[in-house]
């Protein structure tokens, strides 16, 4: 049987990946899914809502309200109301870290930091979206270069023994410099390791951290070794969220239980 409470939905519309999620009134998340966003926005939100509340057990009936964030926010037809991804990301991570944080998002298109103060109050905010270096368009690139299957990088930046460093940020001359690498008989394990180091240099470039960083995006999802590589290029460690690809749904259901409450 179907519990009948209301629930509220986040929908975060990105140019790579859709992320819902479903929290009831307790702010339990008790649903949630990715999706590839593809070409149409409207279909891609409507997949992923639905597979969000089957996971919750509920109705589109039982939404109480929806708040839609991302690239392709005004594209959901279910909300009629948005926040920009800057504030969503925001209070998502503020939801699971309510202290002073630095925000490290890095999504498939673009990178972004985040600045809170005590009270959850952006305090400033960088955002790159001038280039593909740095983010998962990037990685997925170099990918498809390498011929190796994305998933995989991880697990090859790991067996690294010797990083090779790139000298270059920009995507396509990086593509260049990877192959020569490869033709020089650099090891794959070294190379891929040197594509997460130029990622996180090009970030750490756009602003200062403070004491508590969070990372967060699709990206530091599917290569928690970013992760531990940040970490010990700033010397203390790093927060990351139960579901760092879903901050942002998170605080577009968050916003959307606030405006029902009035």
């Amino acid at each position: 049987m179907k519990d009948s409470q209301p629930v509220f939905a986040g929908i975060d519309v990105g140019a790579s990946r859709t992320k819902v999620v479903i929290l009831d009134h307790g702010q339990q998340i008790i649903g949630r899914a990715v999706v590839k966003s593809g070409t149409d926005f409207e279909a891609a939100s409507h997949q992923c809502l639905t597979l969000a509340l089957d996971m919750a057990g509920r109705t589109v009936g039982q939404i109480a309200k929806a708040m839609t964030t991302g690239y392709g926010r005004k594209n959901v037809a279910i909300s009629q109301e948005s926040k920009t991804e800057i504030s969503c990301h925001a209070k998502g991570c503020y939801y699971y870290f309510p202290r002073p944080i630095t925000i490290i998002d890095i999504g498939g298109q673009d990178n972004k930091i985040i600045k809170l103060d005590e009270s959850g109050k952006r305090t400033s905010f960088k955002m790159n979206r001038k280039c593909a270096a740095g983010t998962g368009a990037f990685l997925e690139e170099m990918s498809a270069r390498l011929d190796i299957p994305l998933e995989d990088l991880d697990g090859l930046a790991r067996q690294s023994l010797n990083m090779v460093e790139l000298g270059s940020f920009c995507t396509v001359f990086s593509a260049t410099e990877v192959l020569e690498k490869i033709r020089q008989g650099k090891k794959v394990p070294d190379i891929v390791k040197g594509l997460f180091f130029s990622v996180i240099k090009r970030v750490m470039e756009m602003d200062s951290l403070s004491e508590h960083v969070v990372m967060t995006g699709g990206v530091v999802a599917h290569n928690t070794f970013l992760v531990l590589m940040t970490e010990e290029m700033i010397g203390r460690n790093i927060l990351v969220p139960e579901y760092p690809q879903l901050t942002g749904a998170l605080g577009a259901a968050l916003y959307a239980m606030e405006i029902n409450k009035g």
